[in-house]
């Protein structure tokens, strides 16, 4: 039954891509509580994470102004620079959530995520009377540049249309928040235009875009802007991890982690192994001169290494470790700490009572409960981000009367499609079929024992022949199907278009079509709407009209 704006409210454990260790974590935690700092369905772990995140040392005096700082460079919504000011206050804690800077903002998921931020920190605040503030926390170091320069949009016919930004300098090497856009982003921006159907929305979409993405600005500032546009209003808080300005508030980890080579990953892969043996597998398998830090010196992003003669390696260079770890406390800016170590950069910043994780976060988080314990920062609980689908009117009609599940779209091929089809045709015609197949299964039988008496050697002719009428029957019923589908063009037409919207490419909506192609059909309503209408409950997939 829909209650205003969600028309179905969905068990993820029907879907197939939903891993195991998020299933667990939502319905069954106790099974996996020994991974975890809490479990966010339990009041009593609310009240003891905020106690102890509270107690927990941080400046808070200085990354409350490193964040007001970048939120006045960006012109951030006033709420959102008002909210920051409070990180100051020894009583506030945060609620983060994060995403890597992806053109253009990324997929639907990085929406969801930060509404549920938002969400949950209202929530915290009503319930525990703490003042909890909304982070978003833009990851914008890596340096992977074909994981972010292509956005994905759905065109007026529902195809899945790719806008790739072209190669820039640096690129593949540097930090995505050292990489400045050339002239190309404006021919980027045009082409997602083209792609677009047009609504009363497109002008303003694209004004605004060309406002952040343009020639002479770094990818990094260029997305975190994009977010205070779309949420700062509504007190988001956005933080681009890579300022150097905050790194020296956590010089004191990247010496610690140099200090005791390797000790990260050796943590990571016994809780590895214990993740195992609750039935579920690690999300990384660090090697055993795995160091979990980057050095960002000289431009580009290098791994670092232990060598095994002591002392470090960061690229073909020998680095001697009372060297290293003296830079690291004297030019924290040129470390960078890779995906072991920055849950706990993030969490010695901000003063985190939870976490907002998508799945991959959730699983790596779940290897990380003994490199907080060596580090000395108080490990927050961690809430999975909604899951929902964006549906119009017209898809969400089609699956209700053709009751069909959600999930049932995402099969590749035709075979839900032939199923609803067949689901159409008279209720007698199945079983007629079926029992002419027994009928002839039945004579051919008789006929053998007959033809036995005559000569024995005919009865694997009587079979062949059972068989032959067999395949005649089957050949019949797909012909029937195939006229079924002829006739009912209409309703293919429904199925191929609601598929195409809800698991475009096959794949999920939420994770593979951009925010823009729902700020170009819904405007900013859409940033409104789910913050009004969007449940915030674990384990559930929402199907949502706007």
């Amino acid at each position: 039954m829909a209650t205003g704006d969600v028309r179905q409210s969905l068990d993820v454990r029907r879907f197939s891509w939903i891993r195991p260790l998020v299933s667990a974590y939502s319905s069954d935690f106790a099974s996996v509580a020994p991974l975890f700092a809490g479990n966010p369905a339990d009041p009593a772990a609310w009240k003891h994470t905020i106690a102890r995140v509270q107690k927990s040392t941080r400046d808070r005096t200085a990354i409350a102004r490193i964040v007001s700082g970048q939120l006045e460079r960006r012109s951030a919504h006033a709420h959102a620079r008002a909210v920051a000011g409070r990180l100051a206050d020894p009583s506030t804690v945060a609620v983060v959530t994060g995403q890597q800077a992806g053109l253009f903002g990324g997929p639907l998921y990085t929406l969801l995520k930060a509404i549920t931020a938002i969400q949950l920190a209202r929530k915290v605040s009503a319930r525990h009377g703490v003042a909890a503030i909304p982070v978003f926390w833009v990851e914008s170091e890596d340096h992977d540049w074909d994981e972010v320069r292509t956005a994905h949009v759905l065109d007026a016919d529902l195809h899945l249309r790719s806008v790739t930004l072209g190669h820039l300098d640096g690129a593949g090497e540097r930090p995505v928040s050292s990489l400045t856009f050339d002239a190309g982003i404006d021919d980027a921006i045009g082409e997602l235009e083209a792609n677009l159907a047009k609504t009363e929305f497109t002008d303003d979409l694209i004004t605004r875009l060309r406002q952040h993405y343009k020639p002479g600005r770094r990818m990094g500032d260029a997305f975190a802007a994009w977010i205070d546009d779309l949420l700062g209003r509504h007190g988001l808080v956005v933080f681009e991890a890579s300022d150097p300005a905050a790194k020296p508030l956590v010089a004191d980890l990247f010496r610690r982690e140099l200090e005791v080579p390797c000790h990260t990953a050796a943590l990571a892969k016994e809780t590895g192994e214990a993740m195992r043996r609750l039935g579920h597998t690690p999300q990384v398998e660090p090697s055993e001169d795995s160091v979990a830090l980057f050095y960002l010196g000289g431009g580009g992003r290098q791994a670092i290494k232990r060598r095994s003669g002591g002392g470090y390696t960061i690229g073909d260079t020998v680095h001697e470790a009372d060297a290293l770890r003296a830079e690291a406390l004297e030019h924290p800016e040129r470390f960078s700490p890779n995906v072991l170590l920055r849950p706990v950069v993030q969490d010695r910043l901000f003063p985190t009572v939870c976490y907002v994780a998508g799945p991959s976060e959730l699983a790596y988080q779940a290897q990380l409960g003994g490199i907080y314990g060596a580090f000395g920062v108080e490990a927050p609980l961690l809430y999975p981000r909604a899951n929902a689908t964006l549906l119009d009117s017209a898809a969400v009609r089609f699956l209700e009367r053709s009751a069909l599940p959600l999930e049932s779209l995402h099969t590749e091929g035709e075979t839900a499609l032939n199923k609803l089809l067949e689901s159409q045709l008279p209720p007698t015609l199945e079983p007629g079929l079926e029992d002419l197949v027994r009928e002839v299964s039945a004579r051919i039988e008789t006929i053998k024992a007959i033809v036995a008496e005559v000569d024995p050697t005919l009865t694997g002719a009587a079979d062949t022949t059972r068989e032959r009428m067999q395949d005649t029957v089957k050949t019949l019923h797909n012909k029937i199907i195939h006229a079924s589908k002829k006739k009912d063009e209409t309703l293919r037409r429904q199925f191929t278009r609601t598929q195409a919207l809800a698991f475009p490419a096959g794949e999920p909506q939420e994770r593979i079509v951009d925010l823009p192609f729902f700020m170009n059909r819904y405007g900013q309503a859409v940033v409104d709407r789910l913050l009004d209408v969007l449940p915030l409950e674990m384990g559930l997939h929402y199907v949502l009209t706007l």
